[in-house]
């Protein structure tokens, strides 16, 4: 990685800073993943071929990874959420704008192994958060577990079938916002489909931020709100508060089994206020 940075080809050139937490940074002879917490800019191509990745339901930041670590497997970034890691998290900075590869490598070296520094847990786990933790950013993980355990929210996990919606309407909509083949499709039509078994679509219901129907004024109780990837986590809780429930698709994939969380209102008033 230290080599890839130092000759800042493309995307690497918009990277700041690089730093290591968690059991590599505190010795561990045997950590697991290496989880890497990156600084870095943006700029209008790049920003492009973020949304390009989104529109396909690719991950958004697979250039800048695959430039950091090529093939290697094992490796658990995150992306400019220095200040919204967990608390103790103890970041070491690896690597700065600026440095000499020597500078970057000595600090690499004063790493040193600690066999009392055993492999640390995973943050933010709980059950439904198991075996697709992966594909959860640690921010969302972290908030999803500080609601729960304030008895604002309930999470149950969900695995979604292979579905078409059976609504014309929503077939149609899910038409003209997305290719047959699209990733984003697939996981659109299963998470629709499961809303119409569920019982869940007889309101208003959203897909990735658009309305699934004429349903534009009813954006409160009883909305669904499907998300695909995150899309729009930030308005998570202004959502809940106002009586809407929400169904996360984890990670859109054209063949891979598709996993989804159902978030409710379990006790609003332990919601934060916006």
């Amino acid at each position: 990685m230290l080599d890839r940075l130092d000759e800042a080809e493309r995307p690497l050139d918009l990277v700041d800073e690089v730093h290591v937490f968690s059991s590599y940074a505190r010795g561990a002879l045997e950590p697991g993943d290496l989880d890497v917490a990156v600084v870095h800019r943006t700029d209008t191509e790049f920003t492009e071929d973020v949304v390009s990745a989104m529109m396909s339901g690719r991950d958004p930041m697979t250039g800048m990874k695959r430039a950091l670590k090529g093939n290697r497997r094992g490796v658990q970034f995150q992306f400019n959420q220095n200040d919204n890691l967990p608390e103790g998290s103890e970041l070491r900075l690896l690597w700065k704008r600026g440095d000499t590869r020597a500078v970057a490598a000595g600090r690499l070296q004063a790493m040193k192994a600690d066999p009392a520094a055993g492999r640390a847990p995973r943050d933010a786990m709980i059950k439904p958060f198991d075996g697709i933790d992966r594909w959860i950013p640690l921010p969302v993980r972290v908030r999803l577990v500080e609601l729960l355990d304030a008895g604002g929210i309930e999470i149950r996990r969900i695995e979604l079938a292979d579905a078409e919606p059976t609504s014309p309407v929503a077939v149609a909509a899910l038409a003209r916002r997305w290719k047959a083949d699209s990733p984003l499709r697939r996981a659109a039509a299963a998470a629709v489909h499961y809303a119409e078994e569920s019982g869940m679509a007889s309101n208003a219901v959203w897909v990735q931020g658009q309305p699934l129907g004429p349903h534009r004024d009813q954006y409160g109780a009883g909305a669904l709100w499907i998300n695909l990837g995150w899309y729009d986590f930030d308005q998570l809780v202004y959502r809940l508060r106002q009586g809407a429930q929400c169904l996360e698709v984890i990670r859109p994939t054209r063949t891979q089994p598709l996993h989804a969380l159902h978030l409710t209102v379990h006790d609003a008033a332990a919601l934060p206020r916006l």
